[in-house]
């Protein structure tokens, strides 16, 4: 009776001893994994990694046939990106990029305002503000060029005296500047955009047209 009682035991003792080993190696394995999960639960987004997806989505839109897909795309991105540094100017600058590509070109407008708003815009290069002024000014007179030309032309003007020779900036002002009928304000513009880039055909047709109104009036 006494061997029977102390084989039980001695069972029980077994029993539970291999209860806690078994318990203590299931923690062993699983910690790591909290810990792994714990870190990537606190791993804070990488904006410069969403920006450079957004910039290669932006120009596979450009040549590929699935532009509406990479367009829309690259919008995801720099949104994610911008919920980081919401003040990120090429954050900005790429989802003007994208939304115009998509067509909502009022939209694009609203993004490239922030990007060259104080203090946002003080991070960028003066040909990078540049390049986003003639965007902006761009699709300003494509969305109501009557109500925004004037607008236009401040845009062009301030990005001609901060990059000084860029042809497209010029060709844009000069045909703002006949929209407007002042005639030798575009030819001027027109003219400068040849001294830069003499096989500019664009700026050749402008003082064509210029010309021959002139001409027509006489």
């Amino acid at each position: 009776m006494v061997t029977e009682a102390m084989l039980q035991l001695g069972i029980l003792i077994l029993t539970l001893s291999l209860f806690f080993i078994m318990h203590n190696i299931r923690n062993q394995i699983t910690r790591p994994t909290n810990r792994t999960r714990t870190r990537n639960n606190n791993r804070q987004p990488d904006p410069n990694r969403h920006l450079a997806q957004a910039s290669r989505h932006l120009a596979r839109a450009r040549s590929t046939s699935h532009r509406a897909h990479h367009a829309k795309t690259a919008l995801m991105e720099t949104d994610r990106a911008l919920s980081v540094w919401p003040r990120d100017p090429w954050a900005h600058i790429l989802r003007a990029q994208a939304l115009q590509l998509m067509g909502h070109r009022a939209a694009a407008i609203k993004s490239l305002d922030a990007a060259l708003s104080s203090p946002a815009a003080k991070s960028l290069s003066a040909a990078e503000r540049a390049g986003a002024l003639v965007r902006r000014a761009e699709l300003k007179v494509g969305v109501n060029r009557r109500r925004r030309v004037d607008s236009g032309i401040e845009d062009l003007v301030e990005a001609v005296g901060l990059s000084g020779n860029d042809s497209e900036a010029l060709c844009l002002l000069g045909k703002c500047y006949e929209w407007k009928g002042m005639k030798s304000e575009a030819e001027d513009a027109f003219q400068k955009v040849l001294e830069i880039d003499p096989d500019s055909e664009e700026a050749r047709t402008g003082l064509d047209r210029l010309r021959l109104l002139s001409d027509q009036k006489l």
